[in-house]
């Protein structure tokens, strides 16, 4: 009796292992299939030259990196605020919280300039356009139910929610 219930378990366990490498697969999958679509809604609206892709691209790839690693510092800064903004400890909460919101303020900035030094302003312009553009149909994606790592293959997805607004 012993025995089986060992296998059974074991078996559980493999189960569980396997089914969140499942999980942590289609996340990844998800986020490139993401980066992909985002990269073919810029190359379209900017109409890149071959001179000026070869020289945008890496220093689009390095500010998105930037970028992931601030909003991921301001993420658990805020999460550190959230769990304990009491008594003497919440000033210094803020304070790395509002360093977090500089730093991401600060990237925008620099990558602005160095898009520019790549880019003429024009296509500068239509890259900001195209990114918010982007970010819209990803938002009402989700809001329809489609698009997220969780509804893609999930038995239990649901269909029938609200969209969310998107204004454009």
């Amino acid at each position: 009796m012993k025995k089986i219930i060992s296998v059974l378990f074991a078996l559980a366990l493999v189960g569980c292992i396997a089914a969140f490498a499942q999980k942590k697969e289609n996340r990844e999958a998800w986020r490139e299939r993401i980066r992909s679509e985002r990269v073919a809604m810029i190359t379209s609206e900017l109409e890149l030259t071959e001179a000026e892709a070869q020289a945008f691209w890496p220093v689009y790839n390095e500010v998105q990196a930037q970028r992931r690693e601030a909003f991921k510092a301001s993420a658990e800064a805020l999460k550190v605020l959230k769990d304990g903004a009491e008594g003497k400890d919440a000033a210094a909460l803020l304070d790395q919280y509002e360093a977090a919101i500089q730093k991401n303020n600060a990237i925008e900035l620099q990558a602005m300039n160095r898009y520019r030094k790549v880019l003429p302003a024009e296509k500068v312009a239509r890259l900001l356009v195209a990114e918010e553009k982007f970010r819209h149909q990803q938002i009402g994606k989700l809001g329809k139910g489609q698009g997220s790592p969780r509804s893609e293959g999930s038995p239990g997805r649901r269909t029938g929610g609200k969209p969310v607004p998107v204004e454009d």
